[in-house]
């Protein structure tokens, strides 16, 4: 019983790890597309605050102010998105295929122009882990919640804002109606511009800081193109979740689950196999959701006041 509890503790913790970046990114996905604004680009926010993070810790040598760079970097990125598809009405997949593959090649030739590397940045200084007084002792449970990087205490208060938020404030039910339809909100005295670019500007800081989980939160270095995909899970997990702070949550620990279930598998099976089935799990996850509530309706539909 001893040895069972140890491995679920084993178990949950290591897919509290891998669910992390991919949780930030499903919150940022979800503050944007009920704002109206679909994100495909997280992933090159992600990416841009994953070297944001390191750029800061090695200019500074302090990871806090490196997490910093990652919020402003991935602010920038998500500006960006913003200005191309609230003001210039650009597509919103087109505009956030743009976005990663700027960071892509951006984050590239930086890492050539500081470091003469194209594969990873030097070592710099982490944000380490945060071992909770009498709780770390505790079988299962301390392994779960205790010993993570900070990062993952700021992702709980940020889903946990982000729910009460939009759903106990005047501005949360804004932000719905303008995800919803913008003409009504507009209709009504909303400015539906502000809410919008709010969103995104949101959006670009949490995936950010999801970026920066994979970089100082993690390993403490920046390596070309980290991201790997995650944001596009996050997009999955969104969906998963019914565009829901709580779901999110949900569907980003079931995906860890998954992953850290794959890490102990491969010793027993064919690991090609093995490596397929988180994605397997997201594509299922995708299927079985069909009959879940819709996404907000005006969601990558660009608002034009006049045509309204």
């Amino acid at each position: 019983m001893t040895e069972f509890l140890a491995g679920l503790g084993t178990l949950l913790s290591g897919a509290i790890r891998i669910a992390i970046p991919i949780c930030f990114g499903a919150l940022a996905c979800t503050i944007c597309e009920r704002g109206g604004i679909v994100n495909i680009g997280v992933e090159g926010m992600m990416l841009a605050g994953s070297f944001g993070g390191v750029l800061g810790s090695y200019l500074t040598g302090s990871a806090w102010v490196g997490l910093l760079f990652a919020i402003l970097a991935g602010v920038l990125f998500a500006a960006i998105h913003a200005v191309l598809t609230i003001k210039y009405k650009t597509g919103h997949i087109i505009s956030g295929l743009g976005i990663n593959l700027l960071a892509s090649g951006l984050t590239t030739v930086l890492l050539v122009s500081l470091w003469d590397n194209r594969g990873k940045s030097d070592a710099v200084a982490s944000l380490g882990t945060i071992n909770i007084p009498v709780l770390k002792d505790i079988p299962v449970l301390g392994d779960i919640l205790s010993g993570h990087s900070p990062l993952f205490y700021i992702l709980i208060v940020i889903g946990v804002v982000m729910w009460i938020v939009l759903y106990k404030t005047v501005f949360g039910l804004r932000v719905r109606v303008v995800g919803e339809n913008p003409q009504t909100a507009d209709s009504v005295g909303i400015n539906v511009t502000a809410i919008q670019y709010i969103c995104v500007l949101a959006c670009g800081a949490i995936a950010g800081l999801g970026g920066a989980y994979l970089s100082i939160g993690d390993i403490g270095l920046f390596s070309r193109d980290m991201v790997a995909g995650r944001g596009y899970i996050a997009m999955a997990v969104t969906i998963f979740g019914g565009w829901n702070p709580i779901g999110a949550f949900g569907g980003s620990l079931l995906f860890g689950v998954a992953q850290s279930i794959q890490f102990r598998l491969q010793e027993v099976a064919p690991v090609q196999i093995i490596q397929m089935l988180p994605y397997i799990l997201t594509i299922l996850v995708l299927i079985l959701v069909k009959n879940r509530p819709k996404g907000p309706a005006a969601a990558g539909k660009s608002f034009d006041r006049e045509a309204g």
